[in-house]
This record gives structure tokens, sequence and C-alpha cells, in this order.
């Protein structure tokens, strides 16, 4: 036995960096394990049969094909309205030409 009074005291052990990471790891590994058994439980999707798989894809296929053909409904009338202006912007053109031509006559003659 050492009767030295100024012998000295171990100091008392302080925490490393990596301690304190396998602290926290060891934390977070139980709150993820009592999540997992606390949460409730997900259903399981039912399987579908082919049958109503194919009935559904063919009423996603007759509903876009729907979409599809009212889309080009507005384009056809689009179309048809542009074509109906162009035809009155090239009389209104041909009028414009024909006033043109009568105002050079008289000019010119």
């Amino acid at each position: 036995m050492n009767t030295n009074l100024n012998s000295q005291i171990p100091a008392a052990r302080s925490w490393s960096g990596e301690g304190w990471a396998a602290i926290t790891g060891i934390i977070g590994s139980a709150l993820l394990l009592a999540k997992k058994l606390v949460s409730p439980k997900r259903a399981k999707a039912e399987p579908v049969s082919r049958a109503e798989f194919y009935a559904e894809m063919m009423a996603t296929r007759e509903r876009i094909n729907a979409t599809h053909l009212a889309i080009l409904g507005k384009l056809d009338a689009n179309h048809r309205e542009l074509l109906a202006g162009l035809e009155r912007q090239g009389t209104r053109l041909t009028a414009l030409e024909a006033g043109l031509a009568r105002v050079d006559e008289r000019t010119s003659g």
C-alpha cells in the first residue's frame, strides 16, 4: 500500500467521439426496432385476376381514345376556323389590290 499522500488520483475517463457514436447508434437502432414492432401492419394487396386486369386496361384504352377523339375534333374545328379566316383575309386583300390598281390607273393615265 502506498502511503504517499501526494500520489496522483487517476483522472475520470472521458468519453471519446467513438464512444458517443456507439451510444447514439445503439439508441437509434433501439428506436427503429421499437417503431417496427409497434407500427400497424400493412394490408397486403390482393392479386388482380387476368380478366380484371384486361377489363381495366380496355376501359382505360377507351377513355384515352375518347379523349384523343375529342382533341382531334377541337383541332379540326380550329383548323376550319383558321381556313375561313384566311379565306376572308384573301378576299379582303384581293379587294384592296383591285382598289389600288384602279387608283394606279387614274394617277398614271
